[in-house]
């Protein structure tokens, strides 16, 4: 259904231009105005879909109802309908925007032209709504890409490189805006890292430039994570002539997942080492052992042959080296951390002489090693071993920053402001950067590279020293060497706490009953040696099962129990638990090769039953007991 506004003063003329229109078949509805007013009124009740006007009206000129049918809307067809008309009247009006004209004797023309006006309008409003909807789709992606945090770009390749869109988010990420990769179309290659350009540029001339992670380096020394995903503009012979696509800054992320797998390698590091650990402590309790009887035999010997005896040095000397043993496995302990602390007063000077002459086979004869040790210095104390450990950390690292020889100082002295003692320990090797002695203390961290460094060395230096109240620090000048110095506060007493027990005399037991349980053959045989030697009445099992059985029989008796704490089936804690419940007031002494106490699901050890660490003296054996048993 068309519906046509008719602008005639001639009722009659309206009726036959409706006529017309229906004769050639056109299903038209009409509206007639004969004046502005009508117009208006028209217009607005129901907008047409042509305009037929005519030119001779008393009431209206047809060049007004024109300006208001444009005014209305500018897309509906205004076509002439006049007997008499000239011609430059006619080419005014449709300059002005008339579709066409006719003369009223000639009205077989109108229908024609009304179809074709109709079918040009609808093409019109088409169009016109395509450009609208064209303006507002650029409107989105404009406010789009002003306000995302993505790059979007497109750049051209042919036939000159240029970039021909680059959203404002790069400003942000790269310090340039927009106009800078608009004026240089190099810039933007010359941002992304050596290393990724070739493959940026060959993603831009690929046909599938796909995805892409990259390096730039930014206006602020930063350096920042790019994924690009991209498609390619290709030619008629599919060429790729542009490419298009977004960036996206994704550097939070990379060193998220940077961080995690440094998390993930420091979990497996932790775990290994605590595999290690386990595997020190069962060395540890077997070596000691071993150790146990080769000291205690050795100080018998010694005993025996008397101080004017030939062998009497070569029996001190075995005594001395299962010493030394002893302080081996206590270091692998340290390292893996299952050694607790055993603090006594030492002479710096004295640990210090002595690691000069074990660091001196150690270090090769490329090193030149010295010592500068001051006089008189204050007493400190630590637990030996420890400090032993901290000052063969620093040194090995020494070791390792000059791999073809050098100069290594080892220095104490006193701090003028504190008081307190202090260690140097002096390399001239390849030093380190600021960033990296920043960081030379932390967990984990080696610049020794995979595999041969657990960076625990410092970092264990660093607790090892704070727990005995000092401060560890580290100056380093990269290509000139490292100084490591370690600063401890002096003992409260000045006489040494670690000194051995008086022997006591051959009878000292006076016949009092000891019960010994221990399931290594050796170590029980020793001990029993020892303790008969000192005049006790020993007593052996060599497992708490067979102790307990002992204990119910009627006539055994005894006053104290000396016993292993690792043993099969049952621990010495749980055996002196089951005969501390007739007994409370049972003296009890432990002995155990492993340091650290009770592997994990013993029993805690007594308060009142100490433990001695194998290897022993023989005249800590009988001095544990002297203080143990009541006189």
């Amino acid at each position: 259904m068309i519906h046509v506004l008719v602008v005639d003063d001639s009722e009659d003329d309206a009726l036959l231009v409706a006529r017309a229109l229906r004769k050639a078949g056109l299903t038209v509805t009409t509206t007639r105005a004969e004046n502005a007013e009508g117009v208006a009124a028209a217009l607005a009740e129901r907008t047409p879909d042509v305009v037929i006007c005519d030119y001779n009206m008393p009431g209206v000129r047809a060049e007004d109802v024109l300006d208001q049918v444009r005014e209305h809307d500018l897309e509906i067809p205004f076509l002439l309908v006049s007997g008499q008309i000239g011609e430059e009247t006619a080419a005014a009006l449709m300059r002005a925007g008339a579709r066409d004209f006719v003369l009223k004797d000639r009205l077989a023309r109108l229908a024609p032209a009304v179809q074709r006006e109709l079918t040009e309008a609808a093409e019109r409003r088409q169009h016109r709504h395509a450009e609208a909807a064209l303006r507002e789709s650029e409107e989105r992606f404009r406010l789009l890409a002003e306000h995302a945090h993505d790059i979007i770009f497109r750049f051209r390749l042919h036939p000159a490189p240029a970039m021909e869109y680059l959203s404002p988010a790069v400003e942000p990420i790269t310090g340039h805006p927009p106009e800078d990769f608009y004026a240089d179309p190099a810039l933007i290659f010359r941002l992304v890292d050596p290393e990724d350009r070739h493959a940026l540029e060959q993603s831009w001339r690929s046909a599938q430039p796909g995805t892409l992670t990259m390096r730039w380096h930014c206006h602020d020394g930063r350096v920042a994570w790019i994924e690009q995903r991209a498609s390619a503009v290709t030619d008629a012979d599919g060429q790729p002539i542009a490419v298009e696509g977004i960036m996206r800054d994704i550097s939070k992320r990379v060193r998220a997942e940077q961080e995690r797998a440094e998390m993930e390698q420091q979990l497996r590091q932790a775990e290994r080492l605590d595999s290690l650990g386990q595997l020190a402590g069962g060395i540890a309790h077997d070596f000691n052992n071993i150790l146990a009887v080769i000291s205690g035999y050795a100080a018998m010997l010694s005993e025996e042959l008397g101080p004017s005896h030939p062998l009497h040095p070569d029996s001190q000397a075995i005594e001395q080296a299962a010493a030394r043993g002893s302080g081996l496995t206590r270091q692998l302990l340290i390292f893996s951390r299952l050694e607790p602390s055993r603090p006594e007063t030492l002479d710096l000077n004295a640990v210090a002489t002595d690691m000069q002459r074990l660091l001196g086979r150690t270090l090769g004869e490329d090193i030149e090693l010295r010592t500068t040790l001051s006089l008189d210095l204050p007493p400190i104390t630590m637990d030996r071993s420890k400090l032993e450990q901290v000052m063969m950390n620093a040194v090995m690292n020494s070791r390792a920053a000059m791999p073809s020889g050098g100069r290594l100082t080892i220095a104490t002295g006193v701090d003028r402001d504190t008081g307190h003692v202090c260690l140097t320990i002096t390399d001239n090797g390849s030093g380190m950067p600021p960033e990296v002695a920043a960081r030379a203390f932390e967990p984990f961290f080696t610049t020794k590279g995979r595999g041969k460094g657990t960076g625990l060395g410092l970092a264990t230096a660093y607790g090892v020293v704070a727990d005995a109240g000092g401060t560890i620090g580290l100056e380093s000048v990269l290509g000139e060497g490292t100084t490591v110095r370690v600063c401890l506060p002096p003992a409260e007493v000045t006489a040494p706490a670690a000194t051995l027990i008086p022997r006591p005399a051959a009878a000292s037991g006076q016949g009092r009953s000891i019960l010994v349980v221990e399931d290594e053959d050796g170590v029980r045989d020793i001990v029993c040696r020892i303790l008969r030697k000192a005049g006790y009445e020993v007593h052996a099992a060599g497992d708490p099962l067979e102790a307990l059985r002992m204990c119910r029989e009627d006539d055994f008796t005894f006053d104290a129990l000396l016993s292993d704490v690792i043993m099969p089936n049952m621990s010495g804690t749980q055996l002196a638990a089951e005969l501390r419940r007739t007994r409370p007031d049972l003296p009890v002494l432990f002995m155990s090769g492993y340091t650290s106490g009770p592997a994990p699901g013993g029993q805690e050890l007594p308060a009142d039953a100490p433990l001695l660490h194998k290897p022993f003296q023989t005249e800590h054996l009988i001095g544990a007991l002297h203080q143990l048993l009541p006189r």
